[in-house]
């Protein structure tokens, strides 16, 4: 089987190659993984390559171009091959988990619109304290499909509420150290804030901005559910967050692979479903969650 990676290096991906590994090895799948090194054009060249080879059974895809690999996976589907989506949409509709190219046997994700639709969740009960509620909402990359489609959920569950945006920010998913300069920025200009929520590598870098101007009653909402975000939110430190299952994502994608190449379709799974309580997380229920990578 092939494994069309976005990057070998990702540390939420390795988790999941780790998920799929056991399952291959219970079932004598060998998988050979191809690293694109989140380049859509070499992800590309790899697609025609793995096809052109014969060898393969079936391909899981975790697509970097989207929509834009449609005629790739149609190609790998007329050569007879199963194909799996992983993590990522592959099409123009966020708000769904069904695969969007017929023939396709699975798509494993999150659907972003319904992730942001679950932050809002934790942003009203977060903000129940609060009114209006001031929030600072960090994008991962503003303008991207996946974050627009993340962020219109939000809206949709936060619209009308007493949520209250007072300024927004980009973390770039590059690691504490842009949340961090963004936070000081933001805290230089505007001071009455209640909630801060962003991707868990973001806050981390807004927690020290805030720790440093001395704002501990701001409430930190991550979403990743990395190690450090899970023992964050037990601790109290972050009030809560969205908790994010690479591993049982790499696990449901595999064996939905397995199912394909024994003849059945599992269409689209959600891994958020097979976590404790859908993944909204805090305090009180923190310790039900364990972290399924380091971030």
């Amino acid at each position: 089987m092939a494994y069309l990676s976005a990057s070998t290096a990702n540390t939420w991906l390795a988790a999941s190659r780790a998920a799929m590994d056991e399952v291959a090895a219970a079932n004598n799948i060998e998988i050979v993984e191809f690293d694109a090194q989140f380049n859509p054009a070499l992800q590309q060249q790899q697609f025609q390559d793995a096809i052109a080879t014969g060898q393969y059974a079936g391909i899981v895809l975790v697509s970097i171009a989207g929509a834009g690999a449609i005629p790739d996976v149609e190609d790998a589907l007329a050569a007879g091959l199963e194909v799996v989506f992983l993590n990522q949409v592959v099409g123009e509709d966020f708000t769904d988990v069904e695969p969007q190219v017929p023939g396709v046997a699975a798509a494993v994700f999150e659907p972003p619109f319904v992730r942001g639709e679950r932050i809002g969740q934790i942003t009203l009960e977060t903000c129940a304290d609060f009114d209006p509620c001031n929030v600072v909402y960090f994008y991962g990359i503003r303008g991207v499909p996946l974050d627009e489609a993340i962020r219109q959920g939000w809206d949709s569950v936060t619209a009308g509420s007493n949520v209250n945006v007072v300024a927004e920010a980009e973390g770039q998913y590059l690691g504490p150290d842009v949340g961090l300069a963004a936070m000081q920025d933001i805290l230089v200009s505007t001071s009455d804030i209640h909630v801060v929520l962003g991707a868990d590598q973001s806050m981390q870098g807004a927690e020290i901005a805030l720790d440093e101007a001395g704002r501990d009653d701001v409430r930190i909402i991550g979403f990743g559910g990395s190690s450090y975000a899970v023992e964050a939110v037990q601790d109290g430190r972050w009030y809560a967050g969205l908790f994010g299952a690479p591993f049982t994502e790499g696990r449901l994608a595999m064996e939905a692979m397995v199912a394909a190449l024994a003849g059945t379709d599992t269409g689209g799974v959600d891994p958020a479903l097979s976590v404790p309580h859908s993944g909204l997380m805090f305090q009180h229920n923190a310790d039900d969650f364990e972290a399924e990578w380091a971030g």
